[in-house]
């Protein structure tokens, strides 16, 4: 049985600042959190009942590669890929509006 891959609290904390701020500015309204078998997924919503607009995935496998972190839009685009957790998480700092078609 596999472990499965987590988010530690550093790494936690830093998602829930970012999170915390999206909420203050009335973009993000609900989370979820999942820890599978290769990656540790935290999805963001507007609504509840809705696809995430956005996913923050830790993948280990992929970490001496492109980097362990990257940031999933809905549409399944990576947005920004990295070593550094805080330097994915900066994308959201520029002002990101979701685009509906």
């Amino acid at each position: 049985m596999d472990i499965p891959v987590t988010f530690n609290r550093r790494e936690l904390d830093q998602i829930l600042r970012t999170y915390g701020r999206m909420v203050a500015a009335n973009e993000w309204r609900d989370y979820a959190i999942d820890h599978l078998s290769d990656r540790a997924v935290f999805s963001v919503f507007r609504r509840t009942s809705e696809v995430p607009l956005y996913q923050i995935v830790k993948n280990p496998k992929l970490a001496r590669k492109q980097g362990a972190y990257s940031i999933v839009a809905a549409t399944g685009l990576v947005l920004k890929r990295g070593h550094e957790l805080a330097r994915v998480l900066g994308v959201f700092d520029k002002k990101l509006k979701l685009v509906e078609a």
